[in-house]
């Protein structure tokens, strides 16, 4: 690269715009694009050919199929681990290292003081500390394998060097090497995304020291469509004597949206003969995904599906004679707690009556551009205080620890790898034992026709529930354990034929253990039921259908009841919006009008809802937790919430600045109020944020169909458009005599915005498509590279 290049590139990175680059330049736009297009295409690694690598006992074949996606192929596990780091690099190594970075706390190192608030979430947490403690604990065969990932990573460092991924230009800096800890660094990160989750606990406290610990609170914390378990009511023994911790009342949490989709059914009710595992998970949606398609092959293994970039295992997928999915069982694996502190006893905290020092680690966060920021963290018995990283209106409420079951080793990457090799249900529910963290509901199917669900992780459990902060001092407050491994919820073969979770409740209440949740809605889970329950045999085209449901559970809930409190508005413009949504199938079709009027609603009666309760800033931080009170409050208000003003008045003015937002945004004429108008496919990068770079580096799609609570979800950001969703959709056929399976993977497979399989998914995706994979390699007939020791 000559000096202008990387010079352009680095003021690009800076936030220097394109106009400003072309004056500068002297280049039309035209130029401009033609020169961006041949940076990014000159970065793409080779995906033919041969090369010598260090480290190698033999040659490592890739090949790459005709959506990119590696195919690797070796004769031991640990070169197949070797060429499965070295792919990962090749097609993301920007990602890993900023995934890395981000994990590790150190993203204001290259990205100046913008990267200081996450990087002191992140020293705060200390994943970096846990990880390498991790890595001390985890078993030789995993950290053989995870080494030969680490050095496949390495190589791809060496050979890119002088052509890195565009954007180490545009941040101006190179990756360091890659250590295993890294790996383990980065799924624990995917921890915290996962089980972390300040609001589901910050916005309980708030909301109860605005209320009271009443029928008001009480009345908040209602669940939304709760009534769906995974656990069928006869499907475990009832306790036949108190078990430690106790029932944690309410269920409701904030973590709406924030789901997937799985199910497992079996032969009987499948057209092949033999079941049939179905999962997509639903996470952001980004210009480069978290997910990465792979299929591995030699050694011990024969699997496919995707891998969270940067963790060495199949998360989603299948091998020759096990496929599985997997949801979020969103429960409690953390809490929050208040700590007592004394000017006559510095630095300590009370605990039992008596003061306890506090631990302390100091540390340095080097920031680009600026001075260092020195952090220190204090310790309780609880943990890392973290009051100071919380949700804004959480924050400044005085020393706030965090205890989190991940903080602790969590045995999922050992698990992972047994499970990538588990030749039947047994074994893959046995490879799960050692797993801790997170806890995920894991359905599963076997060549012998067998089904299954294993809640896989560990609960903690307490001696009193609650939903908001504990006491620190208070013995009774703190852990007494966990749920054992045969006390959390499963299924074997169950008698119904089939098992769905979609990040509902795990059981009812009479389950033998307490489960913490703080599930999502079931709007989804019960769809899916419902769905199958209809139609007596099933084939992989009707789940891949099925995944693309996008009828509304939420809105068949609550639109009758807002019908009926608006009929009557003197508005011509609510009668107009009345007759669309009385005739409404609740469909979430892009098409719909009716779908836009009730979707830009739903949140801002949510906000309503909880500013006629709470001050401004809890009321808009708790508006997401909302949704179970907000629709209970359009069919009756039982617990007085509005006792002080007219609930029907704040509908029809809630409505009616839905009409005025609409009109603004999509015009005057309400029949043009389509919901794809709104409703479109937001994939960012990175590094969107600065200057153009978004223009130049986003992956954003056409309009979609679905909402937070469809089959096929897409959930809406502030502005409506679909952030976060099915981002990986797969369908396993035990039958398929090639052991293969049906997927999709957006935006694609590659990190690099000059390959063709940057974003080449996202037109088959929004239109229901997918391709094939078979475990035999058959389709895999794309370019070749071949890695090759090294004298």
């Amino acid at each position: 690269m000559n000096l202008s290049s990387k010079k352009i590139l680095a003021g690009l990175g800076t936030g220097e715009t394109i106009d400003s680059v072309c004056v500068r330049t002297g280049w039309s736009r035209e130029q401009f694009d033609r020169w961006w297009a041949e940076e990014c295409q000159r970065r793409v690694p080779a995906a033919s050919g041969s090369t010598p690598v260090q480290g190698l006992r033999g040659p490592v074949r890739i090949r790459r199929d005709a959506w990119g996606i590696p195919h690797v192929e070796a004769e031991d596990d640990a070169d197949l681990f070797f060429g499965f780091g070295y792919a990962t690099a090749q097609d993301r190594l920007f990602q890993l290292d900023w995934t890395r970075r981000k994990a590790s706390g150190r993203l204001a190192e290259v990205l100046g003081p913008e990267g200081v608030e996450s990087d002191l979430l992140y020293r705060t947490l200390g994943l970096l500390q846990i990880a390498a403690m991790e890595w001390d604990s985890t078993p030789d065969g995993a950290r053989a394998l995870v080494a030969a990932y680490s050095a496949g990573v390495n190589a791809v460092i060496a050979a890119s060097r002088d052509h890195p991924p565009i954007e180490f230009d545009l941040l101006d800096y190179r990756p360091e090497s890659w250590s295993p800890v890294d790996c383990l660094a980065i799924a624990g990160e995917f921890r915290w995304y996962l089980t972390g989750r300040f609001p589901v606990l910050a916005i309980p406290e708030l909301v109860k020291r605005a209320l009271g610990d009443g029928s008001l609170y009480h009345a908040f914390l209602q669940g939304e469509a709760d009534d769906e378990s995974i656990l069928p009511p006869d499907s475990y023994p009832l306790p036949t004597r108190p078990v430690r911790g106790t029932k944690p009342g309410e269920q409701g949490g904030a973590d709406e949206g924030h789901g997937s989709n799985n199910w497992v059914l079996a032969a009987s009710r499948t057209t092949t003969g033999q079941p049939i595992v179905a999962s997509d998970p639903h996470v952001p949606f980004g210009a480069v995904s978290i997910w990465h398609e792979v299929h591995l092959r030699g050694g011990s293994f024969n699997v496919a599906g995707i891998a969270y970039a940067g963790v060495p295992g199949i998360m989603i997928g299948r091998n020759e004679r096990v496929a599985w999915g997997v949801t979020n069982n969103i429960c409690s694996l953390r809490d929050l707690y208040m700590e007592k502190t004394d000017p006559q006893h510095p630095g300590c905290f009370l605990y039992d009556g008596q003061w306890e020092p506090a631990r302390e680690r100091r540390e340095l966060i080097r920031v680009r551009g600026a001075e260092p920021v020195v952090k220190t963290v204090r310790f309780s018995r609880n943990g890392p205080l973290v009051d100071d990283v919380l949700p804004g209106p959480a924050r400044g409420q005085g020393p706030v620890a965090l205890r989190w079951q991940g903080a602790e080793p969590c045995g999922w990457l050992t698990a992972m790898v047994e499970m990538n090799r588990a030749r039947s249900t047994d074994e893959l529910r046995l490879a799960t034992v050692p797993w801790v963290v997170p806890t995920w509901n894991l359905v599963f199917a076997d060549g012998e026709g067998h089904i299954g669900h294993q809640c896989v992780g560990r609960i903690p459990l307490r001696a009193v529930a609650e939903r908001g902060y504990r006491p620190g001092w208070d013995p009774k407050h703190q852990w007494v354990g966990v749920i054992p491994f045969e006390g959390m919820p499963q299924q074997s073969d169950p008698k119904r034929g089939f098992v769905v979770t979609a990040n509902n409740r795990l059981a009812g209440d009479d389950y033998p253990w307490p489960l913490s949740g703080t599930w999502s809605s079931a709007h989804r889970a019960r769809r899916i039921r419902e769905r199958i329950e209809t139609v007596p045999r099933w084939s992989p085209e009707d789940c891949r259908r099925l995944q693309l449901d996008v009828r509304s559970g939420r809105a068949a809930a609550c639109v009758p009841h807002l019908v009926e409190l608006l009929a009557g508005d003197s508005d011509p413009r609510v009668a107009r919006a009345v007759d669309l949504l009385r005739a409404w199938d609740y469909r979430m079709t892009t098409d719909s009008v009716a779908a836009s009027l009730f979707t830009v609603f739903f949140p801002r009666w949510c906000r309503a809802v909880t500013g006629e309760r709470l001050p401004p800033d809890v009321a808009e931080f708790a508006a997401v937790n909302a949704g179970g009170l907000a629709t209970a409050l359009l069919a009756g208000d039982e617990a007085g919430w509005y006792e002080r003003s007219d609930r029907r008045e704040a509908v029809r003015s809630t409505f009616r600045a839905v009409l005025d937002e609409l009109a603004q945004k999509l015009g005057p004429d309400l029949g043009g109020w389509a919901w794809g108008r709104l409703h479109t496919l937001v994939q960012k990068h990175f590094l969107s944020g600065r200057g153009d770079l978004g223009q130049l580096l986003n992956c954003n799609g056409p309009s979609t169909s679905g909402d937070t609570t469809t089959v096929c979800s897409t959930t809406s950001g502030p502005d409506h458009t679909a952030q976060m969703g099915a981002s990986y959709r797969m369908v396993a056929d035990l039958a398929d005599p090639h052991r293969g399976l049906w997927a999709v993977s957006i935006p694609g497979a590659s990190g690099h915005p000059g390959s063709p399989h940057y974003g080449d998914q996202v037109a088959p995706w929004a239109d229901g498509g997918c391709h094939y994979i078979p475990l035999d390699g058959g389709d895999a007939n794309g370019p070749t590279l071949t890695l090759e020791p090294a004298s």
